[in-house]
């Protein structure tokens, strides 16, 4: 099988060298398209001089040139970019797996909508580990469904737009439906001043944003005399990384279709 055709959007930033470094050891991947925006320092250098190992590929920005040299692209950048790049996927056909987080209601609504055109892996998270990681909250939550209260605690590093993380969020929405709750109606995001005691049907969310923290996630199951953790502590980017290139691998021979990291992973 030949290898699969990618580009890479934002590949001047930390993830995008990150997934760069991957792409290049990768032989079942060959990067064909390295993306930034105007004024990005990184533009016109090689995409792999920049991880000491150049590959002849420029760090470009024209997007539609780029995208349309592609089978697949990995988008890690902003809600607002990804979804410009979304829109010349679609013209040309060209797969998109999307690690991008942030999105609203209308914009997730549109990366639905294009999926029954393209294939698209969409999820919060990359990391295999996060993954299962979701798997078994889903489990823990079904079994301490009575007398627990459950707390989402996540730490970023300083740079990080959007909280609560989105894989706070998703781990949320998944122990909220195996609560039979919507996350909407009982999330608490953040607290302060006089709250009162807590709602037994909330699910709490803190965020932290400082240093270089890359990611940490944590689910507090707390009961009279106990508490049960379920965490993940990333050290560095490279199993997003790592994720977004398996991801990219399984849509290869996908004509449409949205999916996740569940789906990738075969844990539906």
């Amino acid at each position: 099988m030949d290898a699969l055709k990618i580009a890479i959007a934002g590949a001047g930033g930390r993830m995008g060298r990150m997934i760069t470094e991957s792409a290049l050891n990768d032989s079942q991947v060959t990067l064909v398209s390295a993306l930034d925006q105007p004024g990005t320092p990184a533009i016109g250098k090689d995409a792999g001089e920049l991880l000491g190992t150049p590959c002849g590929v420029p760090i470009s920005t024209d997007v539609e040139a780029g995208i349309a040299r592609a089978e697949c692209l990995i988008d890690f950048t902003r809600p607002q970019g990804t979804l410009v790049h979304l829109a010349i996927c679609l013209r040309h056909k060209v797969a998109i797996v999307i690690g991008t987080t942030g999105f609203d209601e209308q914009e997730k609504k549109i990366i639905a909508d294009a999926a029954h055109e393209i294939p698209i892996v969409f999820t919060p998270n990359m990391s295999v580990g996060v993954n299962i990681v979701f798997k078994l909250l889903d489990t823990a939550t079904r079994l301490l469904a009575q007398g627990y209260d459950i707390e989402i605690v996540e730490a970023h590093h300083k740079h990080k737009v959007d909280a609560p993380s989105g894989t706070a969020l998703r781990m949320g929405e998944v122990v909220a439906q195996a609560l039979g709750r919507d996350l909407q109606q009982c999330g608490i995001f953040g607290r302060h001043g006089q709250t009162g005691e807590r709602d037994p049907q909330s699910i709490g969310f803190a965020s932290v944003r400082g240093g270089d923290i890359v990611g940490d996630h944590t689910v507090m199951y707390c009961a009279t005399g106990e508490r049960i953790e379920i965490s993940h502590k990333a050290a560095s980017r490279m199993p997003y990384a790592l994720g977004s290139l398996r991801a990219a691998r399984f849509l290869a021979d996908k004509k449409s279709g949205l999916f996740d990291m569940q789906d990738v992973l075969g844990l539906r």
